[in-house]
């Protein structure tokens, strides 16, 4: 039997927000160009200026594109968790564990009801650990791939434009350490979404502490040592606004440009803007926590962030009541629905959410954990008789 957390009415969610813990990195790993995994910043890219003018189809041929077909659940993550562990000796203090894109789908849920979602979720030592049903998202692009696309471009073209946008922002080290043949070249170099940089973070909503995982596009100037914040950089495309049903969109797609951002604490967005035929025509940049703001003055699209932050506050103090034992629970959101379900699909075990690897280390590091607080045979008291 399904539990049901409803979002009407939205007003028992507005006012001033929830209490926010403000994201701070504690760890990192790094995808290669071949998708391979490694602790640490190797595929961290800083941020140059593009060049205006520029074809965003160009080098499309040669397009390097990570097969997600396969699901890699929260290994990577996991991998990352349990080597600070063992850097720090302390387990995270985690109520939930997941990636950035399962909470902006959360986050978004009261002013985005046209696409569902479903999750995978399982409760291990206290931490509810969440992903994406990967059977749900492939059955989803699947349903979307069948329908006709009457554009003049290739759908899968325009999906290149912002891959390519990336490519032309950013460079593999700082200005002052990267040629200029390199610089002036980026429009020439090979597209490739396999490689990536990921931070992962603690943050939460009032008493929900969270580790979140998710991809920085670029750095502004410089990382700092982590736990301290960075002058991150998320990069986005979008067509030149003409009109204003196109200022409507934008700031429709603004809910979830602003969503991602906050949640992993990147204070600036640079918006590419780009012609109807995939030219690079200008570039704007917005401060990350002016944008719920600027929504609100404008008055025309309705969404709200103190909701979306509220809402999303109140579902994971619900969620942490209703995950109440092991097993595997479904999150599900139909489509225009107006509540959320939240049901178990196996009573046993944790499904593949978390890696027996992950497990195994925890098991151990628990162990080590209660041998360190036994008292040693110098601090047993005196039981010989007086």
């Amino acid at each position: 039997m399904a539990a049901t957390f409803s979002m009407q009415p939205l007003e028992r969610f507005a006012g001033s927000n929830a209490a926010i813990k403000r994201p701070k990195e504690f760890a990192c790993f790094s995808y290669d160009q071949d998708h391979k995994f490694h602790l640490g910043d190797s595929s961290l890219k800083w941020y140059y200026n593009p060049e205006i003018g520029t074809d965003l189809s160009q080098g499309f041929d040669t397009f390097v594109k990570h097969d997600d077909s396969a699901d890699e659940h929260l290994d990577s993550l996991l991998e990352t968790i349990a080597s600070h562990e063992k850097e720090t000796g302390k387990a995270i203090d985690a109520h939930i564990v997941t990636w950035r894109g399962m909470l902006t789908k959360i986050m978004a849920a009261p002013f985005e009801d046209r696409d569902g979602f479903e999750m995978n979720a399982t409760l291990y030592r206290g931490s509810i650990f969440i992903e994406e049903n990967h059977q749900y998202k492939q059955a989803s692009r699947a349903e979307q791939d069948s329908q006709p696309w009457r554009g003049p471009i290739p759908q899968e073209v325009m999906q290149y434009w912002g891959y390519k946008f990336e490519t032309l922002c950013t460079m593999p080290a700082p200005w002052g350490e990267t040629s200029r043949e390199y610089i002036e070249g980026r429009d020439k170099q090979i597209v490739n979404n396999k490689e990536q940089y990921c931070s992962v973070v603690r943050t939460g909503f009032d008493e929900t502490v969270m580790c979140l995982g998710g991809e920085v596009d670029c750095v502004w100037d410089s990382k700092t040592l982590t736990g301290v914040a960075n002058n991150w950089v998320e990069l986005k495309t979008t067509a030149e606004i003409t009109s204003e049903r196109d200022m409507d969109n934008f700031e429709r797609k603004l809910l979830k440009f602003w969503i991602q951002s906050f949640l992993l604490g990147v204070p600036k967005i640079i918006v590419g803007y780009r012609s109807r035929d995939g030219k690079l025509l200008r570039t704007e940049e917005l401060a990350t926590e002016k944008i719920p703001t600027s929504i609100l003055k404008r008055g025309r699209v309705n969404w709200n962030g103190n909701v979306c932050v509220n809402f999303a506050s109140a579902f994971l103090k619900w969620l942490r009541q209703t995950i109440d034992d092991e097993g595997v629970w479904r999150i599900r959101r139909k489509p225009r629905s107006p509540h959320i379900e939240v049901f178990k699909v196996e009573e046993v075990g944790h499904g593949n959410i978390i890696t027996d690897n992950f497990m195994n280390w925890r098991i151990k590091f628990s162990l080590s954990q209660s041998s360190a607080n036994q008292p040693s045979p110098t601090q047993l008291p005196d039981t010989q008789p007086a």
